[in-house]
């Protein structure tokens, strides 16, 4: 993939890795992916990124968190916060 131009506002694609980025490097976590991505009223992007907080044996009782990361349109992180924690066997209900 071509780099962006400069001042171009990153695609999704762009956007979900420097969100992974920043949060792996704000929390020092491992990511285990991008669970999500929207386009904010403001040109910038929400990415939502699930990360592994704990390791533990068997891995089905990993803990894992799911954060929020808002970033401008730049790609520049503006925000980013914990939305939930569950063990990795968890699933949800609806």
């Amino acid at each position: 993939m071509p780099p962006r131009p400069p001042g171009a506002s990153p695609d999704a694609s762009q956007a979900a890795r420097r969100a992974v980025g920043h949060v792996t490097g704000m929390t020092g976590r491992d990511a285990e992916g991008v669970v999500g991505v929207q386009r904010r009223d403001d040109g910038g992007w929400r990415v939502t990124v699930e990360v592994v907080e704990t390791h533990r044996i068997p891995d089905t009782a990993d803990i894992l968190a799911v954060y929020e990361a808002d970033m401008d349109a730049d790609g520049e992180l503006v925000a980013f916060h914990r939305i939930r924690r569950y063990t990795r066997g968890r699933v949800d209900h609806p």
